[in-house]
Parts: structure tokens; sequence; C-alpha cells
């Protein structure tokens, strides 16, 4: 079995961003230490390439082309593409994985139809996470984009069944591989509404997540989900795609709403890899 981690994590820009604005530094300290107990989690694991599924926020993909799913098959990428003093990340160049992230491509394109793109800049869905969980960018990464963007939205069965298939395709190669899914969860960003966080919403939602419950996962309409969590709540889909990939139960390492200045409930948490999974749903 060559998926050898899965777990999801908060990617709000406020989460770097923001730091020194922060009242509550004890609740912010408790983030950070969640998320590099994550880190050495990957570390432990031997994994030799990171997949980091997240929601592209309109930096590579607009309307004229915006595909359901996108994987990356680039030997380097440029991030953060956006103001490196706003997000509080430098610019840098970051370690991809060509051939595996082909090979990855043509078996996931054998039951879900993919994009691929071999250029790439990362905005802060994918640099907030590589911040922490690779600081010094040793791991190359295969950034995974799902649209929770632009309307139509990928429907939540086809990101559970683009999950499934990634999990064959890992299955399927030699090299170790880790996978982390990234998004809200409830958030409304760039509305008069930032800051805003739905807890009972966003612990439902987990309690889903953390039972790997595929029917309850997937119940949500959009219009339910764009009430109750924002337009960033559409980001479900990345930690959807990574449960069904996983298989096994999740366990929430950390959640807080403590932290409205991150402008979303900040999240980390990992998956058992249930060894019978082969990603065989279409």
């Amino acid at each position: 079995m060559s998926l050898v981690y899965a777990g999801v994590l908060s990617h709000a820009p406020g989460i770097t961003g923001r730091a020194d604005l922060v009242e509550n530094t004890a609740k912010r300290d408790e983030l950070y230490a969640a998320l590099d107990n994550q880190r050495q989690e990957i570390e432990e694991t031997g994994a030799e390439a990171l997949i980091v599924i997240a929601a592209e926020h309109f930096a590579n993909f607009f309307m004229n082309n915006m595909p359901a799913f996108c994987i990356g098959i680039g030997a380097r990428y440029e991030g953060p593409i956006e103001d490196p003093e706003w997000l509080k990340i430098p610019k840098t160049n970051v370690p991809g994985a060509a051939d595996l992230g082909k090979r990855l491509t043509q078996e996931v394109m054998k039951t879900v139809d993919t994009a691929y793109a071999e250029e790439w800049k990362f905005d802060h869905g994918i640099m907030v996470p590589l911040h922490f969980l690779t600081p010094d960018y040793e791991l190359p990464i295969i950034p995974v984009n799902i649209n929770c963007q632009g309307p139509p939205l990928t429907p939540l069965h086809r990101a559970w069944a683009f999950g499934e298939a990634l999990r064959r395709a890992c299955n399927a190669a030699p090299e170790k591989i880790a996978l982390v899914g990234t998004g809200g969860i409830s958030h409304w960003p760039a509305t008069p509404d930032s800051g805003k966080i739905n807890e009972p919403w966003d612990r439902d939602f987990l309690d889903r997540l953390m039972r790997n419950d595929r029917e309850a996962l997937l119940s949500y309409s959009d219009e339910e989900t764009y009430r109750d969590g924002g337009q960033g709540g559409f980001e479900i889909r990345t930690f959807i795609a990574v449960a069904a990939a996983a298989a096994g139960l999740g366990e929430l390492q950390f959640y807080t709403a403590e932290l409205p200045i991150f402008a979303v409930g900040c999240t980390v948490a990992r998956f058992s890899l249930d060894s019978n999974a082969r990603g065989d749903r279409a």
C-alpha cells in the first residue's frame, strides 16, 4: 500500500498572514502545535511525495476554463501568487514530482476524467499548508484542484469517486505517498460576513467526516452549504475526497472557532487507512 498518510487541515490566509493580530495567542499556538504534529506524522511515514488537494481561488483557473479536477504534473511550482507581505510567506520555488504526477493522472483517468497542468502558481490554499507541513520545501508536491469556486461546482459524489480513484492510483505506485485535503470548513471570505464561523455546522460536518459516513457526507446540497457554511463551505469537497481515499475512520486532532481573525474554523485531522480499499468505485 503506497498511500501512507491521509489528513485534512485548514488553509485560510489569516493563519499565517494575521498571526500577529491574534488576541487568543494560546489557542493560536495550540493550532500551530497541531500542525507541527501533522508534519511530524507525515515525516514518520517516510513519505516521498505529498499530494495536496485544494480549492483553487481563481489564481490559475477562471470561468473560461474551470476543470472539475486538475492534477499537477510539473517539475517545479512557484508560490505564493499573492503578496508575500500579506500572506507572510516568502515567494519560493516548490519541487514537484512530474513523473509520479503523470502516472497518478493516467491511473485516475481510468475511472474519473481529470485535467492536468505542468504549470501552476500556488496560492494560499496550498502555500499555507506547505508552510507548516514542509517548511523547508524539501518534500516533492503534487497539487490537486477540485472546483469549489465556479458553478456548476464539482458534485460531491464525484469528489468521492475522485478520492477513490486517487487511492487506487497511489496503490499502483511504488513510492510512499502522503495525502492532505485543505480548505474551510465554514467561512465567508471576501464578504461583509468575513470572520463569521458556524461552529455547530462545522462540528456536524466533522462528525460525519470522522465517521467517514459516505451517505451523510454526500447528502449536502449546495444551497444548504451556501446558507450554513458560506461560499467557503463548498471546500468540503477536498475533505470528502480525502475521506474516500483513506476509507478509514478519522481522528479529529484540533478544531476551534475561537480564532475569528483567521476567518475560519481551524481544523487538523487524520484518517486511518483501510488496507482493503482499492478505489474501484466508478
